[in-house]
């Protein structure tokens, strides 16, 4: 099989959210947002994974660059560093996977600076029908760096930069190169804690726009693609039973602030219009794509709804070192179709942190179904002090 026709296989199954394709009828028309860079929108740690893909409101920890940045100053860790990993679709390949790393320093008691890399492999494609066998390995990759900043007590606002390469090659020639671009993370969170009989909870909210940016363009192509750009926008209720045990519930919603691509209307007079209609989408800015992504579903109101996409999940957590964690994640079945629930673990030390999440699709031949996350956490205070009592014996 030639190498683009894999690769395009392989990205219709990521933008589509890689869930299955039904077979609707035209009121519901399989009819998902198209973006360039899908990858982005991939959930690079466990412990949100554990609890439906949610972290805009959640407790900070050191993965928040990807769910709220605006929660770092609220860390109880001066400083940390995350590695998680994620094998991708391993019902269909083996050799696709997600790999990210991230890292914190808070400066003071009001502010942090943050940074990420992520780093999504495609594997090997084999390119046939050329004089010689060749072998490609198309990837994407992004690379970003904010500072966030505690406004008051309980609120606190964030900004994130991103630069991101995406080299997937449709064909292989001189002309194709990889696409590039910029953009911007935009976040806010505010934690506020109060009486509930005797025990202090405490709640939080959240919301990171993500994404805001140029668009993508590759060599070769005469269209610039949309980046993922996205709104999600969450909360979470923590409750203390007692010294040693406690339990959170959070909720998340997210939508792409991104146009709907033009579907096809299937007659001649349609396909006319279509072609119109898809040169005046490609024309439109990043900027303005954000605006007209609220009212520009063929469905309406209706279809509009169904673009949210969102998630519920749960931790119960014992003496702030061993957790347990379920969630689960909606999407609309014309949007892609990704309904699964989630469970995991995490154990925490002084010095470290281990996460596994583990996916159970309720889509029928989801390649998502049977995903497993892990991530990894480093507390360098704890290591600081660990290796300074070694040097001390």
């Amino acid at each position: 099989m030639k190498a683009h026709r894999i690769i395009r296989i392989l990205l219709l199954l990521i933008v589509c959210g890689s869930g299955t394709v039904l077979a609707l009828d035209k009121q519901n028309l399989f009819n998902p947002i198209h973006t360039a860079v899908t990858s982005l929108s991939i959930a690079p740690d466990a412990r949100a994974g554990a609890m439906g893909d949610i972290g805009a409101g959640t407790e900070a920890d050191v993965n928040s660059q990807y769910w709220n940045p605006a929660k770092y100053p609220f860390n109880v860790a001066r400083a940390g560093v995350g590695v998680s990993y994620t094998p991708w679709l391993r019902k269909l390949v083996n050799d696709i996977n997600l790999a990210n790393v991230t890292g914190f320093y808070r400066i003071g008691d009001y502010s942090a600076v943050h940074a990420s890399l992520r780093y999504f492999s495609l594997g090997d494609v084999y390119i046939d029908g050329y004089d010689d066998n060749m072998t490609i390995r198309p990837y994407e990759m992004a690379i970003d760096a904010g500072y966030s900043r505690m406004l008051s007590e309980n609120f606190s606002m964030a900004v994130n930069l991103r630069f991101i390469l995406s080299d997937i090659k449709y064909t292989y020639s001189e002309e194709s190169s990889p696409g590039k671009a910029f953009a911007a993370d935009i976040a806010l969170y505010r934690l506020g804690y109060f009486m509930a009989g005797n025990r202090e909870c405490s709640f939080g909210w959240g919301i990171n726009i993500s994404n805001i940016g140029s668009k993508i363009s590759y060599g070769g192509s005469l269209y610039s693609e949309f980046i993922p750009t996205n709104l999600r926008i969450g909360c979470n209720f923590t409750i203390p039973f007692n010294e040693y045990n406690k339990f959170s519930i959070g909720a998340d919603m997210n939508k792409l602030l991104v146009p709907t691509f033009p579907i096809n209307t299937g007659d001649e007079q349609g396909e006319d219009i279509e072609e119109l209609e898809r040169k005046n989408y490609y024309e439109v800015s990043s900027i303005a794509g954000i605006f007209k992504s609220f009212g520009d579903a063929p469905g309406g109101f209706k279809e509009e709804m169904q673009e949210i996409q969102w998630s519920l999940g749960m931790e119960y957590t014992y003496n702030d070192r061993f957790m347990l964690r379920a969630g689960y994640h909606h999407e609309a079945e014309n949007k892609g179709n990704r309904k699964y629930f989630t469970v995991g673990a995490g154990f925490h030390m002084s010095v470290f942190s281990v996460d596994a999440a583990y996916v159970f699709s309720t889509a029928q031949t989801n390649p998502l179904d049977q995903t497993m996350r892990f991530s990894l956490g480093f507390d360098l205070d704890g290591m600081r002090d660990l290796f300074g009592k070694m040097r001390r014996r």
